[in-house]
């Protein structure tokens, strides 16, 4: 009727006021839905003009923040919803219409629900408006959001609660899109806090919305955000954990596609979760039951799952005057804070700590209530393991194991503090176990008693010439070899052997005069210092708190500066100066191998274990005192693995002293580094007649031919042995840059390498074969050389560069061509893993709980590390905060790559690192 009356316009006018006014009133449903439809089919009687329009969307706005379902039956919340449609449709006409009034809509939207008032809760239907605002605007909306100075901490709080209870609507588009959105801008600015309480507050809900087919798809969209963001804690995870059991046997039994589909998605997020916190294993066993049927993702994809969520991995959205975020490195690995040159110590830890089987060792290990060095390093692991940090501070751990002799603050030996390490590891077990065993042997003895027997038992177990896999200690299991070292009378023939353990071997290089001369070569006289870098080492006796003894090196003269030995045994003071007579000449049978070194430019880790490995003649003053011809003779030396160790450590042997010049050389020959490397051992066929102290300091004996001979019984005729090839495969390279010992830099190169280590490398008949006592002991190109680059290559990213605080993804390549490259950065120790190897530890053992290979945590550690990183997020946090107050009040340049150029803290100097820091300038190096 009013189309067809002459004064239409008038009316319209009027019309137009009325509904303002009619939705100000914040009508029922029923009404509102009613007036929304004849304001579609007349849209006449929209209100005009910018400031009415503007004024009936937000009023409208408010009035659906009012609406309540008047029923709960299916009928009516049919009803209910398509009356709410209704309403949002004209909503998206106008701002379609009014391009203008949007976004004070949606201002008003954002008021509404971060208001504080208790008394009135918003309608969730506003939800229905979601999928009416423009995906484009995202990016936008979010960043002003989170910005903003005006809104509060607890205003934002209130609204994401509140946006997240709208997944309860059903129907409703992108909503999950604007909270995961919403989430992650406020992780890009660092404010933790909220996300921490909205997480523990709504977590529950989120996931019992899985329960509803209409609202699950986008309910496992946050749900998921939200858990594999909130990677400091497992409060989170462990609130929705005695739900998980029941949602999954209600999917198995609906038995619909889309259930199946749910599931799946359900326990690959299910699996993430547990693999970043394995310490709970009562929790997770009926869930590891219940999922047992359902594909497991594979460990490479739950750690870049891992890596990419975390809150503070949500960099792209920072604002331009932010800083870049200092959270976990994309490497997922944590770095290690330099506390004033010891970056010696930082690139060992980093090289254990990727012994994937020693560090899984170290965390399964029971030390409660012991304070114990092992304790600490525990403690360290399961902090580089799990803390939210980039890099982490082992203050702690620094001033336990630091040698006595080592200067504070000053540069050190990497080797020598690893096997310092190592040493006082292994005594520090077997102490204990022979103080546990003496406790519980007698309880009726005195304090004193039981000492005495613990010292003895020590003895007892020091002497035993060979232990059973349980009572050897976790460094004898995983580092622990054998070296025989047979001497034959050339006269007589009658044989001395003499067994002795290590736990790395050091390979010296290969003097230039005894590859050119195949007869025999005399050495000159010279004098070992202190100081020198050992050639042999072996786990010691020594009380706690002395000084372990050092084998010592054989040094040429001042103009050669290399090398003058193969392994030499050791000088019984670490700090005398003892001049040692002794003369090198290679058998005319390794002749082949000496002529095709020096032909070689670049040795190898091969030809240098060749060189270790090789006989050697004693004769003139250094000839051999046979007991059965009574008088010096000459003899033949030679030396034997024949027991190899799980790590393989390998130091190359760089810094040679001179006595002349009194400084400490250091030699930058490039040695290619193998990937694969075959290790001769020679298991004997029959007990030795003669066996030394096993971890003893009688595998530490003057080089002079008389105490020599006195230390090595003639034993009779050598055994019958053959050597076999056993495969390694390279773990870690710690490089040191520089030119001297005393300074430089090291840092290190390491990849993951399982316990059952990389299969298929080697034919195993090639591995296993038999070569003659004659041959080459190590051949020049391995059989497994051909797959070499196969390797790296079908495993990218699996290399990463240790420098201190700072990891990156490396390659292989880059390990190999860094002397080239940087001519002062040097592999100096090597770790190898044995292949196909597991040490006897089997991750998928307990029920299959060990469901990221590394063990459970104990629950004093979890609770340290969820401390810290709560901590750490708190930290961040304020810093955020305090650089966007700076930057609103005056404008900052920050560099664009941060502060990363930068020495780290209490780094080794300015220049220190040059290749670890991928600088191309020279003057990175050490001079």
């Amino acid at each position: 009727l009013i189309m067809s009356c002459p004064s239409v316009l008038e009316l319209f006018e009027l019309l137009q006021v009325e509904a303002l006014r009619l939705v100000c009133e914040r009508p029922a449903p029923p009404l509102c839905a009613r007036l929304c439809q004849l304001l579609g089919d007349f849209p006449q009687c929209l209100p005009r003009g910018r400031k009415l329009s503007l004024a009936f969307c937000q009023q409208l706005v408010r009035s659906i923040a009012h609406f309540q379902s008047q029923g709960s039956r299916e009928a009516e919340l049919r009803l209910y919803v398509s009356q709410v449609t209704q309403v949002s449709g004209l909503l998206r006409s106008v701002w379609k219409a009014e391009p203008d009034t949007l976004l004070p809509s949606l201002q008003e939207l954002f008021a509404v629900i971060s208001a504080a008032d208790t008394s009135f809760e918003p309608s969730v239907a506003l939800a229905s408006l979601v999928q009416h605002i423009p995906l484009q605007m995202i990016t936008v909306l979010i960043r002003s959001l989170t910005t903003d100075p005006n809104v509060k901490d607890a205003s934002m709080t209130q609204a994401l609660c509140r946006m997240i209870d709208w997944l309860s609507w059903p129907l409703a588009q992108h909503v999950e899109t604007w909270v995961i959105a919403l989430l992650k801008g406020l992780a890009a600015v660092q404010k933790f806090t909220i996300l921490i309480d909205v997480t523990l507050l709504k977590i529950e809900l989120v996931f019992n919305r899985l329960w509803f087919p209409l609202v699950r798809p986008g309910a496992l969209a946050v749900l998921s955000h939200m858990l594999l963001s909130f990677q400091h804690s497992p409060e989170a995870f462990h609130l929705i954990v005695p739900h998980v059991v029941g949602l999954v046997q209600y999917f198995k039994r609906d038995g619909l596609p889309s259930s199946t589909a749910f599931l799946m998605q359900l326990t690959d997020l299910i699996h993430c979760m547990m693999y970043h916190y394995s310490g709970f294993p009562e929790l997770y066993e009926p869930i590891l039951e219940a999922i047992k049927d359902m594909p497991k993702p594979t460990e490479e994809k739950i750690k870049l799952i891992l890596s990419q969520s975390a809150w503070t991995s949500q960099s792209n959205s920072l604002p331009s005057y932010l800083s870049r975020l200092s959270g976990k490195s994309e490497t997922g690995k944590t770095g290690l804070i330099n506390l004033g040159n010891t970056c010696y110590m930082n690139s060992v830890i980093q090289a254990l700590f990727m012994a994937t089987d020693f560090r899984r060792h170290v965390l399964s290990l029971n030390l409660n209530g012991c304070n114990s060095l092992m304790r600490k390093l525990q403690h360290l692991f399961a902090f580089l393991a799990h803390t939210q940090r980039e890099a982490y501070a082992p203050r702690i751990f620094f001033e336990a194991s630091r040698p006595p002799w080592f200067t504070p603050r000053s540069q050190q030996d990497c080797s020598e503090y690893l096997r310092f390490l190592l040493d006082r590891l292994h005594e520090e077990e077997r102490t204990l176990k022979a103080l546990s065993s003496a406790k519980s042997s007698g309880s009726i003895m005195n304090e004193e008693s039981q000492t005495q027997e613990a010292v003895h038992k020590a003895q007892v177990f020091a002497e035993a010439p060979c232990m059973g896999s349980e009572e050897r200690t976790l460094i004898e299991k995983m580092f622990g070899g054998k070296l025989k070292t047979s001497i034959c009378c050339l006269n007589c023939k009658s044989m001395s052997q003499k067994e002795e353990a290590f736990t790395d071997l050091s390979l010296a290089f290969c003097p230039p005069t005894s590859l050119e001369n195949v007869g025999p070569k005399c050495m000159e006289h010279s004098e070992v210092k202190d100081d020198d870098v050992v050639q042999a080492n072996t786990l010691t006796t020594s009380p706690a708190g002395e000084t372990p003894l050092d084998s010592l090196e054989i040094n040429g003269g001042c103009d050669t500066g290399m090398n003058e030995g193969t392994i030499k045994e050791l000088s019984t003071e670490p700090n005398s100066e003892s001049t040692i007579n002794s003369e090198l000449n290679k058998v005319q049978d390794n002749g082949d191998m000496s002529q095709r070194l020096v032909g070689k430019n670049t040795l190898s880790v091969t030809d240098l274990l060749n060189y270790f490995l090789a006989p050697e003649i004693l004769s003139g003053d250094n000839k051999y005192y046979c007991e059965k011809c009574a008088s010096l003779q000459n003899a033949e030396k030679t030396m034997q693995i024949i027991e190899e160790p799980e790590y393989l450590i390998l130091t190359l042997l760089r810094f040679s002293y001179d006595p002349k010049c009194h400084i400490r050389r250091k030699i930058l020959d490039n040695v290619s580094l193998p990937l694969v490397l075959e290790l001769p051992v020679k298991r004997a066929t029959s007990p030795l007649a003669v066996v030394s102290g096993g971890w003893s300091v009688g595998a530490e004996v003057s080089e002079s031919g008389e105490n020599l001979a006195k230390k090595l019984k003639p034993s009779g005729a050598d055994e019958v042995t053959c050597p076999q090839l056993v495969p390694y495969v390279l773990s870690s390279v710690v490089v040191h840059s520089g030119v001297s010992s005393e300074s430089g830099h090291y840092y290190s190169y390491a990849r993951n390498v399982t316990g059952s280590g990389p299969s298929g490398f080697c034919n195993p008949s090639t591995a296993l074969s038999l070569v003659s006592p004659q041959d080459k002991l190590l051949t020049e190109e391995s059989p497994c050389t051909v797959v070499e680059n196969e390797l790296d290559t079908e495993m990218p990213r699996e290399w990463f560069l240790f420098n201190d605080s700072r990891v990156t993804f490396t390659s292989f390549q880059s390990v190999q061509k860094i002397t080239s490259r940087f001519p002062k950065d040097t592999a100096y120790v090597l770790f190898y893993k044995k292949q196909n190897s597991s040490c006897g530890f089997n991750p998928s053992s307990a029920n299959g709980l060990w469901v990221n290979g590394d063990p459970p945590l104990q629950k004093d550690l979890m609770d340290a590390i969820t401390k810290d990183n709560k901590l750490y997020l708190q930290e961040q946090e304020l810093s955020a905060r305090t650089q966007a107050l700076q930057a609103a009040s005056a404008s900052c340049s920050f560099r664009p790559n941060g502060f990363d150029d930068n020495d780290p803290p209490g780094s080794c100097g300015p220049t220190g690192g040059g290749g670890g820091g991928g600088f191309s300038t020279v003057g990175r190096l050490v001079f």
